[in-house]
């Protein structure tokens, strides 16, 4: 097997605990939702309200949804960074000890939406500015009241740049 793609850092092992312990059902649902949302850097995936309402639904307290949540989303930008296979993404996964329904489930979400995320993110600008527009100007002085054989080039360079953000 490869190395491994997550490491078993402390919070990876606190974060295993509490996704083996979060309901099969609905876990299917909520790793679709932050794969389809995943590719927004400036937006969450979840307002506060609906963090409270998957509180209750998984019974986790908002820290614990916090980090199930970041750990999610980063084993997510893991299999997008390494172009992961969903069966090598369900064996990393077991590898780290998270159940194998849970496993399966991150594999499955993977295979129906994986490709779409890997180009969606190919797709991102990875600069907060992108350039848009070139313009320039030059203005060559050749002569001056107190100079005949005046050179003095003046160049006015004009860039255009537009925010991610502001782009739809």
């Amino acid at each position: 097997m490869a190395a491994s793609v997550v490491p078993e850092t402390d919070s990876i092992r606190r974060a295993v605990l509490l996704l083996n312990a979060v309901d099969p059902g609905r876990f299917p649902r909520l790793l679709s939702r932050l794969l389809q949302r995943l590719h927004l850097k400036a937006e969450t995936s979840f307002s506060e309200e609906e963090e409270e309402k998957l509180q209750i639904a998984f019974s986790l307290e908002k820290q614990d949804l916090h980090l199930v949540l970041e750990a999610i989303s980063f084993i997510l930008e893991q299999a997008v960074y390494h172009n992961l296979k969903p069966a090598s993404l369900q064996q990393q996964l077991q590898s780290i000890h998270l159940d194998q329904d849970k496993a399966e489930a991150f594999a499955n979400a993977w295979a129906a939406g994986g490709q779409e995320t890997i180009e969606k993110f190919r797709q991102r600008v990875l600069t907060p500015q992108k350039l848009e527009t070139i313009g320039w100007q030059l203005n060559l002085q050749m002569s001056a009241s107190t100079q005949a054989k005046l050179k003095s080039p003046r160049a006015v360079l004009e860039l255009g740049v537009s925010n991610e953000d502001s782009k739809v």
